[in-house]
């Protein structure tokens, strides 16, 4: 699970804690009300999570927090955020959302468009050469391409996007 997801988790009185720790976990101190560190089994005393800053905030960016002691589903590998969905497209993948409506819509990186106007460009001094900046494309349900395709705050939020084989 996500680090959003934990608070609920930690409130509720459960332990939680990241799959690479063996005995450490995270447990919510109502009391105090902080969250505080149990480190693995080596007899030092817990302490408040802020007091490991800043590895803690390394720990928080983590996606694979699971409750200690219950089953936990595996975060499904054909979908993932956004963020990863831009390392794939670096990457040469195509990537597109379960969300979208359009039929066979996805992403591409494009290093080298190719283009044709009738616009005067003369006030341009150097027209050759590769496009100079890497664009998003998308193909679209039309079968069409637009170039430089912009995200929305859904896009850039959603945990839906998966990679077009």
């Amino acid at each position: 699970m996500k680090f959003n997801e934990v608070e609920k988790s930690l409130k509720e009185g459960k332990k939680i804690k990241l799959a690479s720790w063996k005995n450490a976990y995270w447990y919510y101190d109502q009391e105090n009300g902080v969250i505080m560190n149990h480190f693995e089994e080596d007899g030092s005393p817990d302490v408040p999570t802020s007091a490991l800053f800043p590895r803690d905030l390394i720990w928080v960016m983590g996606n694979d927090w699971e409750v200690v002691g219950e089953e936990t589903a595996a975060v499904p590998a054909d979908t993932y955020s956004f963020g990863d969905a831009i390392n794939f497209l670096k990457a040469g993948k195509k990537v597109a959302r379960k969300g979208w409506n359009g039929k066979d819509m996805f992403l591409f990186l494009a290093t080298d468009i190719e283009f044709h106007t009738e616009a005067d460009l003369s006030c341009v001094s150097n027209l050759e050469g590769d496009l100079t900046l890497p664009a998003i494309v998308m193909k679209t349900a039309d079968d069409r391409f637009c170039v430089g395709w912009l995200a929305s705050q859904t896009d850039m939020l959603a945990d839906d996007w998966f990679t077009v084989e």
